[in-house]
């Protein structure tokens, strides 16, 4: 299961940083330890089962980037057994329809296109802080999030097993291991499969860059100790 491999990586050393985000457009840096990106994970899961009643077969949509809360929303919507679906996942003109769907601030109208029975929106602010306006039609996924349960035991899934076989060979194909800090250029790996599981999988922790200044790379890759660029 994908939740498992987060569960191994997330228990390895709770209190050290599994994933630290940065963006150098705001400045913004975010360092969450396997404790803290675990505790948003279950608040995820725990909003979607608790709070609006969701499981297997049911369907989370994402208009998300690359972002440590798009991590927390993936891993939990896993975790609670709800099957992930993105625009870039579909082959339809019609219109598209999910459970619950979670968008960017900067999305929100094309979520608009989709069905979905519950809206939630990201503002993806420094220091995870609330929107100041809503969209109509929208929660904001911080400030409901925080509301839930911070622990979550994780539904057995077998429907996943393909992606961690993806995770895994994506790893390899990337020269990651044990032990490594990969940097990441959100910006030229934009899919998931790069950012999050097969490092996940490949057992290495993450430094994500959602915006990138090059002038700053190699003095950031020093300072976190950095040993796999992924840019």
């Amino acid at each position: 299961m994908v939740i498992e491999r987060f569960a191994t990586a997330a228990a390895q050393d709770p209190a050290q940083p599994l994933l630290t985000w940065y963006d150098d457009g705001t400045g913004d840096r975010t360092e969450l330890s396997g404790a803290t990106l675990d505790n948003w994970v279950s608040k995820t899961a725990n909003l979607l089962v608790d709070g609006l009643g969701l499981g297997h077969g049911d369907r989370a949509a994402l208009l998300l980037p690359p972002h440590w809360q798009t991590a927390a929303v993936l891993l939990g919507s896993w975790a609670a057994g709800v099957e992930i679906v993105t625009p870039g996942s579909q082959i339809t003109n019609k219109k598209i329809s999910a459970d619950v769907i979670f968008a960017s601030a900067d999305q929100v109208a094309d979520a608009e296109d989709w069905d979905a029975g519950e809206r939630f929106v990201l503002g993806l602010a420094p220091m995870a802080l609330p929107m100041r306006t809503v969209p109509s039609g929208f929660a904001d996924y911080v400030a409901e999030v925080r509301t839930f349960g911070d622990n979550f035991a994780p539904y057995p899934n077998q429907t996943d097993d393909g992606l961690v076989r993806r995770a895994a060979a994506r790893a390899a194909d990337l020269g990651l291991n044990a032990g490594d800090r990969v940097l990441v250029d959100a910006a030229k790996h934009p899919d998931p499969l790069d950012w999050l599981l097969a490092p996940l999988a490949g057992g290495a922790t993450l430094v994500l860059c959602g915006v990138l200044d090059p002038a700053k790379l190699d003095s950031r890759a020093a300072a976190e100790k950095v040993t796999t660029r992924l840019v």
